[in-house]
């Protein structure tokens, strides 16, 4: 017997794992989380660069909803490695599948990219590649030597997948020297489950140890989203999680349903429980801070790269 599948005239869902969820509620937004719409002059020249380049950026891919300032700026986080993720986190925007077979010539163009932009700090980003031998590793470190031969002078910062059984993975992407190694715990390990299933919190809090075993001088950073259903007191214990693994800077943000098949928004947070939870990771020893509703971990990233460094200055 012979089976067909029609993929042209019904083309493969985005989301295949999510396809057959039931949609959840709408849910209204509040006030404070409302954004302008993308429509500058500077949005679009940074849009035809990133097309120019055929470079894929995360503040696309996964919905963020600072793109039209970041890009009236330009400012775009580069998504390398292509845009098909081998996981299926509940909260992600980003396409799911087999990927295809890395472009060897990514890393020129995003450096390309980079020196036309005239970026003083970018940031580098990726999808997982589980079905890599080393999970990327390699592309993030001949992605990092590209931008480092265009633009000497700009600081690199990377968000980085957790490299899960890729032995010698991290050691490879450090040693090409981001200025900025940052991977996200996305939540707090109780809703791991459900929300970031093909991940594990404790080998993620270790992997950012190991960068700084690897070199001390090197900032770290992560972040996590905030209702998705965890406890104030489960926030806390993943500060001192992180402050345990010597982390500098940390990223706390209000999650925003992509679409209604997306794990449902158990509640909005309000303004001043981000303020509070601002203090309490000043008052653990972070570094730096940055905690709203739509805080993103490359929303700000140059600015808060330098404050990341004065603070350090200030504190030897």
């Amino acid at each position: 017997m012979t089976v067909v599948i029609d993929t042209i005239s019904q083309p493969r869902p985005r989301h295949p794992e999510k396809a057959n969820r039931p949609d959840t509620p709408a849910v209204r937004k509040p006030d404070w989380i409302r954004v302008k719409a993308p429509v500058s002059k500077g949005y679009a020249a940074t849009q035809a660069i990133v097309r120019e380049n055929k470079l894929v950026t995360v503040c696309e891919e996964a919905g963020c909803p600072n793109i039209g300032e970041c890009w009236e700026k330009k400012h775009a986080t580069f998504m390398i490695m292509g845009d098909t993720c081998t996981r299926a986190c509940a909260f992600c925007n980003v396409k799911t599948g087999l990927p295809g077979a890395l472009d060897r010539d990514e890393p020129g163009h995003v450096a390309q990219a980079v020196a036309r932009l005239g970026l003083a700090h970018v940031v580098i980003t990726s999808v997982d590649r589980d079905d890599l031998a080393d999970g990327g590793a390699e592309h993030f470190a001949r992605t990092i030597a590209a931008i480092r031969k265009a633009c000497p002078s700009t600081t690199i910062e990377i968000l980085t997948p957790d490299f899960l059984r890729k032995e010698r993975a991290l050691e490879q992407v450090v040693a090409a020297r981001p200025d900025v190694f940052n991977h996200n715990l996305e939540t707090v390990p109780s809703r791991y489950l459900t929300v970031r299933p093909g991940a594990r919190y404790f080998h993620s809090i270790r992997l950012l140890q190991r960068v700084k075993e690897l070199d001390p001088t090197m900032f770290t950073k992560s972040g996590i989203m905030v209702g998705l259903g965890e406890e104030r007191n489960e926030v806390l214990q993943m500060m001192d999680d992180l402050r345990s693994a010597d982390v500098d800077f940390l990223t706390i943000g209000q999650y925003l349903q992509p679409s209604r098949k997306h794990h449902p928004v158990v509640r909005f947070i309000p303004p001043d429980e981000f303020k509070s939870y601002e203090t309490t990771a000043y008052a653990k020893g972070f570094l730096m801070v940055s905690a709203s509703p739509l805080t993103r971990s490359s929303h700000h990233a140059g600015e808060d790269f330098a404050r990341l460094r004065i603070a350090r200055d200030a504190r030897a």
